[in-house]
């Protein structure tokens, strides 16, 4: 088991906690988040999962954890299959001055 220090431990939760913030940041700017809390979303989870991902999060609240998880699902990007679809398009023969 890995023994993690009081220090790395803050660090962790520091950069989430950043992490955080841009992400809602982001949302916010695009208009995905303001001022009105219209909507209510229910469904039954794993109180594990849950635990587990607002430890992960470093947040509190179910809300949070919500608003956090679905504003990183609207923001994600396609980068992992742009990548892929761009397989064989660069020739094997290119000088990469490496």
């Amino acid at each position: 088991m890995v023994m993690r220090t009081r220090t790395s431990i803050e660090a962790e939760e520091h950069i989430a906690l950043k992490r955080n913030r841009l992400v809602l940041e982001q949302a916010r700017a695009v208009g995905l988040l303001g001022e009105a809390k219209n909507t209510r979303l229910s469904g039954r989870v794993s109180a594990g999962l849950v635990e587990a991902a607002k430890k992960r999060a470093h947040v509190s609240s179910d809300t949070e954890l919500l608003e956090l998880a679905l504003s990183r699902l609207a923001l994600e990007d396609d980068f992992g299959a742009r990548l892929v679809r761009r397989k064989g398009s660069v020739p094997a023969d290119i000088d990469l001055a490496i």
